[in-house]
C-alpha cells in the first residue's frame, strides 16, 4: 500500500515511483493550457454573481424563484463535489485527454444554454450539466499537471493554479458585472471560451501512460485510503476556509458602514492579491512539507478571521482579510501536493477527483455553515471568528499529529 507522507514524499518505492511515459517533456505551453482550463470552474462560480438580483426580478413570477435563482450560482460547485470522484475514476480508466476534450466541448454547449432557455427550471438544469463538466475539467487539468511535472516544477504549477484561479475569480466578477449591465443573458456568452481552448488542448496536450506493462488492461490498484483520508478531511475544512471571505467579506464591510461598491471591490481585490502572493511563495517554501506548512497556513487563515471578528473599522477588517487570504494562498497548493504526492499514476486521477470533490463540497457548504453558526452566535462576524478559532485549533492539532504520523508510517513501512 502506498502511504502519503506529510513531507510530500512517498514512503514506498513500488507503486508511487511509477513515472508516466509522455514521449516528450512537458513545457510551459502544456502548463499554461492546463492552468487556463483550471480557471473554467471559477468562471462558473463567480461570473453570474452580479446578475443574481436581475434574475430574481426577471423570474419573480415563477414558483420557487427565491430558492432556484441562488442555485444558478451555487449548483455547479455542488455538482463538482459530487461528480469529481467519479470523474477521477473515469480519468484513470479511460485516460486524461479524451475526457478533457469532451468536457470542454460539453461545457461550452451547456454553459451557453441560458442564451436561448426561457424557463428558470431549465436554466438550473443546464447549470447542473455545467457543474458535471467542470468536475471533469478540474480533475483532468490537476491530474495532468501532476503527470507532466515532478518535484519543484510540480510545486510551481500547483502554486500557480491557486494564483491564476484566485486572480481569475476577481476578474470574472468584474467582467460579469460589466456584461450583465447590457442584459442578464450576456455573461453566458463567455462560456464559449472553452470551445476556443479545446483546439490547442486537442493539439498540444497528450495522454500520458504508465511505464507498467499492461496497466490499461489490468484491474486498477486500490486507492490508498490509509494515507489519503486525512488530506481529504483537512481539504474539506480548507474549502470552507477558502470560500468564507470570498462570499462574506462584502457583508462584513457593509456591516461596518461601507456602501460604496468601488471600495468593496478594492478590498476584495486586495484580499485576492494576498491569496496570489501566498500561492506564489509556495514554490520556494514547499520543501518544508505539510507538517510545517499546514499549521502555518491554517494558523494564519484562522488568525485573520479572528481579526475580522473584532475589527472596529474597515482598515482593520481588510488587514484581517489579507492575513486570511495569504494563509489560504499557501493552504491550497499544500493540501493538493500532500494529497497527490504518494499516489501512483494509476491512482492519481481518482485521488485528484476525491480531493477536488472535498474542496468544492467545502466551498459549497461554507456560506450555509456560516449562516447556521451566525444564527447561533449572533451574527456573521462572530461566525467568522468561530471558524477562525477552529482553524487555529486544527493548526495546533496538525502541528503535533503530522510529525508523529510521519514517524509511525515510516516505521511501519520499514518494519
Amino acid at each position: 500500500m502506498t502511504n502519503i507522507s506529510p513531507n510530500f514524499a512517498p514512503l514506498t518505492v513500488q507503486d508511487a515511483t511509477i513515472i508516466p511515459v509522455t514521449n516528450r517533456p512537458a513545457t510551459s505551453l502544456q502548463g499554461i493550457l492546463l492552468l487556463i482550463g483550471s480557471c473554467l470552474p471559477v468562471l462558473g462560480a463567480v461570473l453570474l454573481a452580479p446578475i443574481l438580483p436581475t434574475l430574481s426580478e426577471v423570474f419573480a413570477a415563477e414558483p420557487g424563484a427565491e430558492a432556484l435563482v441562488p442555485l444558478v450560482l451555487t449548483i455547479p460547485a455542488l455538482m463538482i463535489a459530487i461528480i469529481a470522484p467519479f470523474a477521477g475514476a473515469i480519468v484513470d480508466r479511460l485516460g486524461r485527454k479524451r475526457l478533457l476534450v469532451g468536457a470542454l466541448i460539453a461545457y461550452g454547449i451547456l454553459g451557453t444554454a441560458p442564451l436561448y432557455l426561457n424557463g428558470l427550471g431549465a436554466i438550473v438544469l443546464s447549470r447542473v450539466g455545467v457543474g458535471i463538466t467542470e468536475a471533469a475539467i478540474m480533475t483532468c487539468c490537476t491530474t495532468l499537471l501532476a503527470d507532466y511535472f515532478v518535484g519543484n516544477r510540480r510545486n510551481r504549477y500547483f502554486g500557480l493554479q491557486t494564483v491564476v484561479t484566485s486572480l481569475a475569480a476577481t476578474a470574472f466578477f468584474v467582467i460579469g458585472g460589466a456584461l450583465g449591465a447590457s442584459g442578464w443573458r450576456t455573461p453566458f456568452w463567455l462560456y464559449l471560451a472553452s470551445l476556443v481552448l479545446v483546439i490547442p488542448v486537442a493539439i498540444f496536450i497528450w495522454q500520458p501512460a504508465s511505464t507498467r506493462a499492461g496497466v490499461g488492461k489490468a484491474k486498477l490498484p486500490p486507492i490508498p485510503w490509509r494515507g489519503l483520508t486525512l488530506p481529504l478531511v483537512v481539504t474539506l475544512f480548507g474549502g470552507v476556509m477558502f470560500y468564507a471571505l470570498i462570499v462574506e467579506l462584502p457583508y462584513v464591510l457593509d456591516g461596518l458602514g461601507v456602501k460604496d461598491v468601488a471600495i468593496i471591490g478594492a478590498a476584495t481585490a486586495t484580499a485576492s492579491l494576498a491569496t496570489a502572493i501566498g500561492a506564489i511563495l509556495f514554490r520556494w517554501i514547499a520543501r518544508h512539507g505539510a507538517a510545517r506548512l499546514l499549521p502555518l497556513a491554517l494558523g494564519l487563515a484562522g488568525a485573520g478571521l479572528v481579526v475580522v471578528w473584532f475589527a472596529p473599522s474597515v482598515p482593520i477588517a481588510v488587514i484581517g482579510a489579507v492575513i486570511t487570504s495569504f494563509g489560504n494562498g499557501i493552504l491550497l497548493p499544500t493540501l493538493l501536493t500532500w494529497a497527490v504526492s504518494g499516489l501512483a499514476f494509476e491512482q492519481r486521477g481518482r485521488g485528484t477527483g476525491l480531493w477536488t470533490g472535498a474542496l468544492f463540497f467545502g466551498q459549497f457548504a461554507s456560506p450555509l455553515l456560516l449562516l447556521g453558526i451566525g444564527a447561533l452566535l449572533g451574527g456573521l462576524p462572530a461566525a467568522l471568528g468561530a471558524l477562525g478559532l477552529a482553524s487555529v485549533a486544527l493548526a495546533a492539532a496538525l502541528a503535533v499529529a503530522l510529525p508523529r504520523r510521519a514517524e509511525t508510517v515510516r516505521y511501519s513501512a520499514t518494519s
